[in-house]
């Protein structure tokens, strides 16, 4: 087992995430984006507690574990998705929100070195760097001429987005890494409806039930709530926090794939070649092993 989650877990946690955008591009247009969240969060919960009962998971007695469970959920769940889906229901174009976004991994080394005691080598930093011009290079096409979305206030809201992934990233592994998973992932969500859930008083609660958007909600609520989430969780607890954000770098690269196949968007000789970058970036950085290298708490 520990073998599989060494070799496949980022390929299929990257696959997995990069499809939240695909969901989130189905089912924007008819429900706001608050309350996009707040159903999304509150479906995960019931089925989080079942599974709860179902494997006998331990529930974290001290209300210090707690509070850092919905901590960590505020700002991973409730800041950088709400910060996401606000910031592009207002119109910024989705290649300008992913390269911001793409910040997120520089930060978050920027993080994990005087927080949690990692090294991070002048290897990782050029891998940083070259995965940071080839996603530059894969979004650059898909930002457009129409910029009107590029406001002080999107940007400044994505910002805010990849501060609250990045301090997120790190609180995780230093605060709540020991907890029980199941049942810190339920605790993570009730942080994140804390914070989406006051915001949905701004929105009008109009929801158009169409198709498309349930087959959004089902994807978003069972794939990347559950598995994907868990399987991040997995990985900051086995892994660096620095290189775990890494993976963050080819996200936009699997989505712009998915975007071809299912939207018939193209793939310009650039985004080809950006690709390319990244995918060489994360292989510059990665670990033989996940958590080969441990850190101190």
């Amino acid at each position: 087992m520990l073998t599989f989650l060494d070799r496949f877990a980022p390929g299929i946690f990257v696959l997995l995430w990069s499809t939240g955008f695909i969901g989130s591009k189905l089912g924007s247009p008819y429900i706001e984006p608050f309350v996009f969240l707040t159903i999304r969060f509150a479906l995960v919960l019931p089925l989080l507690w079942l599974l709860l009962l179902v494997t006998g998971a331990r529930w974290p007695r001290e209300a210090s574990a707690i509070g850092h469970c919905l901590v960590a959920g505020a700002l991973i769940h409730g800041v950088y998705l709400g910060g996401i889906f606000f910031a592009i229901d207002r119109g910024m174009p989705a290649g300008i929100a992913a390269l911001v976004l793409g910040l997120q991994p520089l930060l978050t080394a920027l993080l994990a070195g005087p927080i949690l005691g990692e090294r991070v080598s002048p290897r990782h930093w050029a891998g940083l760097a070259v995965g940071g011009v080839g996603l530059a290079l894969v979004v650059a096409p898909r930002i457009g001429v129409d910029a009107s979305g590029l406001t002080a206030v999107t940007a400044g809201v994505c910002l805010l987005a990849v501060a609250g992934m990045a301090i997120g990233t790190v609180y995780q592994k230093r605060f709540a890494g020991g907890i029980d998973l199941l049942a810190g992932t339920a605790l993570q969500y009730i942080g994140a409806l804390l914070v989406v859930v006051p915001l949905t008083f701004w929105e009008s609660w109009e929801i158009v039930w169409a198709r498309d958007l349930v087959i959004a909600m089902t994807w978003l609520v069972l794939v990347l709530s559950i598995g994907a989430i868990l399987l991040l969780m997995v990985l900051i607890r086995r892994g660096s926090a620095a290189r775990v954000a890494s993976l963050f770098y080819l996200v936009p690269v699997a989505a712009a794939v998915e975007s071809y196949f299912l939207f018939g968007e193209t793939l310009s000789p650039i985004q080809i070649v950006g690709s390319a970058l990244v995918v060489g970036a994360l292989l510059l950085i990665r670990e033989r092993r996940i958590g080969t290298r441990r850190t101190p708490a």
